[in-house]
């Protein structure tokens, strides 16, 4: 087995070796954690969970639970320390950054910061801008996306996506100054895939940058960010299999490193004196201050590893194979209709949201928790104008359960029995007296 080798500091050179991860030889698509979890159903049985919520949080995989159990035992806070299991802990921790970039097809160059999550991570950029950056940003966008900007202009729902290009083109051209165009490549609603790559040379046609939420593309196709010129990506381990608490911002360093620190505090400093404070100029420490989530970048990193090891064309066919049977049941089925913003036929990773004639998205979901164990999610998604566009409805206020969809996601640990279950307990449900 391969190994990365680390000295622990010039003057001891003791060697700190960290086991590698080994690709898979049999390619299998690796087991999710929970798969023989057992759920209480009305009258008192306890069936097999079909969890259909991983836009939500997706379960973890039996690699990524391994990896953290390996590192537990030499666990110890990272960087400055001498210590064997500090100086074996920082080694892990530094494979990892190492292993996200590679795993999204980074530059050489470009910074890896960890975060909390998706939104941590957007929040980070945007406290990073040049001063006077003008966003521009679809009302299609979780709110991760959506929110964070001091000057956003945003944008409609476009009807098709060379619209989507065409409005990021006008937009763009009509702002002066720093610009950054922030987009999904995934919908977190419908599962819809956008033209990052066309946005991408849209707004560098303009001279602004684009910052892609990846969150909810990497659990289902590969990313590179190299090939399609982007500028910044963020994502979070909870929806790639590695629910530890971990996300992580991607990109170009001259912003990073420009920025006041996220977060002021250790490790983010170089030296503090009385009247004045130095802080590091590598954007990797400037914005990761305080004791790092080291379990977390652990997990994501051994998430990235099993997904490569596996391949994607298994888990893409796999995907694909259940997503369509998935909507296709749901399309036979009068009463249940599908949300889309491009149409039935627009390419899409494995999320689907409908409503159901005469009942609320929430009725929907606690009926097929109590009754048949299946867990989808209900209501607007954090995308709230966009799933009230979807829905054709005005603004009700948050807690309008009329303007709300169920979501069922699948991913690695799904099967055709979860689907057709989900599938038979609607059509049951609609033919309730």
């Amino acid at each position: 087995m391969s190994a990365l080798t680390i000295f622990t500091s010039a003057t001891t050179a003791a060697a700190v070796t960290v086991p590698a991860t080994r690709a898979s030889e049999d390619r299998r698509i690796p087991a999710v954690l929970g798969s023989d979890l057992e759920v209480p159903v009305k009258g008192g049985r306890l069936v097999p969970y079909a969890n259909l919520d991983y836009a939500a949080s997706a379960p973890c995989l039996e690699p990524v639970s391994a990896a953290v159990a390996a590192a537990l035992p030499a666990y110890s806070s990272v960087h400055r320390g001498a210590g064997y299991a500090s100086q074996l802990t920082t080694a892990r921790y530094e494979q990892a950054r190492h292993t996200v970039r590679a795993f999204v097809g980074a530059r050489p160059d470009d910074s890896v910061v960890f975060t909390r999550n998706t939104t941590d991570a957007t929040n980070l950029l945007a406290r990073s801008l040049p001063e006077g950056t003008t966003a521009v940003v679809f009302d299609t966008e979780h709110h991760a996306s959506l929110l964070p900007w001091a000057d956003a202009v945003r944008l409609a729902p476009p009807a098709f996506p060379g619209e989507a290009v065409r409005a990021a083109d006008e937009a763009l051209a009509g702002i002066d100054g720093p610009k950054l165009l922030v987009v999904t490549a995934a919908s977190n609603v419908t599962g819809e895939l956008w033209p990052i790559a066309a946005l991408a040379h849209i707004a560098h046609r303009h001279g602004a940058r684009i910052l892609v939420d990846a969150a909810q593309l990497v659990p289902h196709r590969r990313l590179n960010l190299t090939a399609l010129d982007l500028d910044y990506v963020v994502f979070s381990g909870h929806k790639l299999y590695a629910p530890f608490g971990t996300g992580a911002l991607i990109g170009r360093t001259d912003w990073l490193a420009a920025a006041e620190p996220y977060l002021r505090g250790g490790g983010a400093v170089k030296a503090v004196n009385d009247d004045e404070t130095e802080w590091h100029a590598d954007p990797e420490a400037r914005h990761e201050a305080g004791t790092p989530n080291v379990l977390g970048a652990i997990a994501l990193a051994a998430a990235c590893d099993a997904l490569n090891a596996t391949g994607w064309s298994a888990l893409l066919h796999e995907e694909e194979r259940l997503i369509g049977r998935l909507r296709a049941g749901l399309a036979a089925i009068e009463g249940v209709h599908e949300l889309s913003l491009w149409g039935p036929d627009h390419p899409r990773v494995g999320i689907v949201s409908f409503v159901v004639d005469g009942f609320t998205a929430r009725e929907v979901a606690e009926v097929l928790s109590g009754e048949y164990g299946i867990g989808v999610r209900d209501g607007k998604f954090c995308a709230h104008p966009f799933v009230r566009h979807l829905l054709g409805a005005k603004d009700g206020g948050c807690d309008d359960v009329t303007a709300s969809a169920v979501r069922a996601s699948i991913g690695i640990g799904t099967t055709e029995e979860h689907v057709d279950r989900l599938v038979a307990a609607l059509r049951d449900l609609l033919n309730r007296d």
